[in-house]
C-alpha cells in the first residue's frame, strides 16, 4: 500500500477537509470523536473535526476574504445578508454565537437579533397567513 498521503481517498477528501477546518489524521491516532474513513475495508485516514467555535471563526474569515475587507466595514445591507448567511450556516446555534457574529459586524447583539427577527418575519410574510390555534 502507498502512504496514507498518496492515497486517493485522502486526494478525494483533502480540499473538504481544509474547507471544513478539519485536521487529517494517520487512523491509529483517531479518538473517540474522529471520523475513520476506510477504503476497501482498510483504515486509511481520520478526520478531526472542528469545534464549531472555532468553524465559526473559520466561516467570519471566509466571508471576509470573500467580501474582501472586515465585516465591520460592510454597509447595512451587505451585513444582514452576511447574518442570513449565518443563519443558514448554524452560527447562532454555537454558544455565544450572537456576541461573536455583532463583533465581527462591528454592532450590538440588539442589532443581530434585529436583522435575523427582520429576515424570519420576511419569510412569514411570503409565506402567507397562518393559522393559530
Amino acid at each position: 500500500m502507498t502512504g496514507p498521503a498518496d492515497h486517493p481517498l485522502v486526494a478525494a477528501v483533502k480540499p473538504l477537509v481544509d474547507a471544513m477546518g478539519a485536521e487529517l489524521l494517520g487512523p491509529e491516532q483517531a479518538q473517540a470523536d474522529d471520523v475513520v474513513l476506510a477504503w476497501e475495508g482498510e483504515d486509511v485516514i481520520a478526520v478531526r473535526l472542528p469545534q464549531l467555535s472555532d468553524s465559526l471563526d473559520r466561516i467570519l474569515a471566509a466571508l471576509e476574504r470573500r467580501h474582501g475587507k472586515p465585516l465591520a466595514e460592510l454597509d447595512r445591507r451587505t451585513k444582514q445578508e452576511v447574518v442570513r448567511t449565518l443563519e443558514a450556516r448554524g452560527a447562532f446555534s454555537v454558544r455565544h454565537g450572537v456576541e461573536t457574529v455583532a463583533g465581527a459586524l462591528g454592532v450590538s447583539r440588539f442589532t443581530v437579533y434585529n436583522y435575523l427577527n427582520r429576515e424570519n418575519g420576511a419569510k412569514g410574510e411570503q409565506s402567507g397567513p397562518r393559522a393559530v390555534g
